[in-house]
């Protein structure tokens, strides 16, 4: 009896110590490494990691439980290659301690563990520096202008570290961290281009006149010795100061890459463009390739862009365009605003209700000189509580609580159609009552808003009904001079960006920098 007693308190005995044991194994609190760390690792000294104030870098060695984690020869390798080819990318190597890098890789297997240990730090904040540049750029649009409107390329680095350290193809793992756009691909054609052309010395000229064929000019040889520079015109051996047919010829190809009319004319334009050193444009170019890291990863399957400085806008489907619009935008004063949304409604018979911009720049200013102006424009006047204020009864101190609607009608400023889509800018694209403006080769002319040249055509597509709204059900409807909101079935986005430079078929093509952002982004990368 004793003994059954006995082995029934010792069973008890165990169970309580088996279940104290349970407890206490649940109060330790083990932190396991993300980071699977492969070869013979060092420990990484929390003090070390200190010096550089940096959470990312603590945080990465405290998933790899404060082990070293670059013993691969072959990743580091990789890495290295990756830093010293930045340049490539419109970076520049030295923002990633590459020299120093580049030392301790040279005497790896003579190094200490504690070198180790900084090598590996090193490395790591470079690694982490490099992913966080080729993700978002090197600065904040956000900083340096007040419209724009892109969400921010936000990237978990470190997550994205140890997703490279999985992979099987490492480089292939980091080229996708680059934007993929065939935009972006054409900068670094362009910037691999102008590298390869030879120092200038040319002098910024002036001309007192336009230069047309068969004109003497002293700047002549200056100018042919330009077009040669940049490959639009063959050697000579000898250059007069004639402008002979040759040189037109070559200086149209000049300026069709410069977005200039390519009529041979040599006038104020074609010599700006002319002035332009190898540096400059080279500058232009390193702008874009920052810019162009701040615009979205993913476009859309399906997606309209439009590009400010060249005046056009792009359907684009399955990286395909196949419809080309031009565009009238935003004056350098009033600018169009960088952003990305998506299409909402195409609407017919607009309405305009004037923005207060121009309503205190334009339309009170046309107002108080002439009460006339808005029966000329087809433009009603209401006041706060929605009852209409006639033309005589118009008060300029009560201007501004005004609302102003123009009516639907050939005269509207928005024409016949207008595509909305949210934005905090109020931007939307339109059409004209100004359609000969699109004959112009500079379009910088709107108040912000983007004006479509045949809009009617991009409304049957982006619609995409052809039983309810062809071309000529949408005729019927404008006819009527009735407005109707009609919601797109489709997702469709659209991205109004800006840049000024790429290159196509290997020729480096340029625009006007026509809100001078090119010069200034330059200098704030401090390059």
């Amino acid at each position: 009896m004793k003994s059954n007693k006995m082995n029934k308190l010792l069973f008890l005995l165990l169970i309580s110590f088996f279940i104290s044991c349970k407890k206490e194994t649940k109060l330790v609190s083990v932190v396991k490494p993300v980071i699977q760390v492969e070869g013979k690792s060092v420990v990484i000294d929390s003090v070390l990691l200190n010096s550089y104030s940096n959470k990312n870098l603590k945080d990465f060695y405290l998933s790899s439980g404060f082990k070293s984690v670059w013993q691969s020869k072959n990743d580091r390798k990789i890495i290295l290659e990756q830093l010293f080819n930045s340049k490539n990318e419109g970076l520049n190597p030295e923002d990633y301690n590459l020299k120093a890098l580049q030392k301790y890789e040279k005497k790896y297997d003579t190094l200490s563990d504690k070198e180790r240990a900084i090598y590996d730090i090193l490395l790591t904040r470079s690694f982490q520096k490099y992913i966080s540049h080729l993700s978002n750029g090197r600065l904040n649009p956000a900083d340096l202008y007040k419209d724009w409107d892109l969400k921010e390329n936000t990237i978990d680095i470190n997550e994205t570290i140890v997703s490279l350290l999985k992979s099987d193809s490492l480089v292939f793992k980091i080229e996708q961290l680059k934007p993929n756009d065939k935009i972006y691909k054409s900068l670094k054609k362009a910037l691999k281009i102008i590298n390869s052309f030879p120092k200038d010395d040319f002098k910024t000229f002036e001309i007192a006149k336009k230069i047309v064929l068969n004109d003497t000019n002293p700047s002549i040889i200056d100018i042919k010795k330009r077009l040669i520079f940049w490959k639009d015109m063959k050697p000579k051996d000898s250059l007069s100061n004639i402008y002979d047919s040759e040189t037109q010829e070559s200086m149209k190809k000049f300026q069709i890459r410069h977005g200039l009319a390519a009529d041979g004319v040599i006038g104020k334009g074609t010599v700006e463009a002319l002035n332009f050193s190898k540096k400059k444009r080279k500058e232009q170019i390193l702008a874009n390739l920052e810019r162009w890291k701040w615009f979205p990863k993913d476009m859309g399957k399906e997606y309209l862009i439009v590009n400010i400085p060249d005046y056009k806008l792009n359907l684009v489907k399955d990286k395909d365009t196949f419809r080309t619009h031009k565009v009238i935008v935003g004056r350098a004063k009033r600018a169009t605003p960088i952003l990305s949304s998506r299409l909402s409604n195409v609407i017919l018979n607009p309405t305009w209700t004037v923005p207060p911009t121009i309503l205190r720049e334009d339309v009170i200013p046309s107002i108080s000189k002439n009460r006339n102006y808005l029966a000329q424009t087809n433009m009603k006047v209401y006041d706060r509580n929605g009852n209409e204020v006639i033309a005589n009864n118009w008060k300029l101190s009560n201007a501004k609580s005004y609302r102003y609607v123009q009516s639907p009608g050939s005269f509207n400023s928005l024409g016949m159609v207008k595509f909305s889509f949210p934005n905090r800018f109020s931007i939307y694209l339109h059409d004209t009552n100004h359609r000969d403006f699109f004959g112009k080769q500079k379009r910088s002319l709107s108040s912000g808003c983007v004006r479509v040249e045949n809009p009617l055509e991009l409304a049957e597509y982006l619609l995409g009904d052809k039983e309810n709204w062809n071309l000529e059900k949408i005729t019927e409807t404008l006819q009527s001079e009735k407005t109707q909101h009609i919601k797109l079935k489709k997702e469709i986005k659209i991205h109004i960006l800006y840049w000024t430079a790429w290159s196509e078929n290997n020729t480096l093509i340029f625009r006007d920098d026509i809100y001078n952002l090119d010069a200034v982004l330059y200098r704030k990368l401090g390059k």
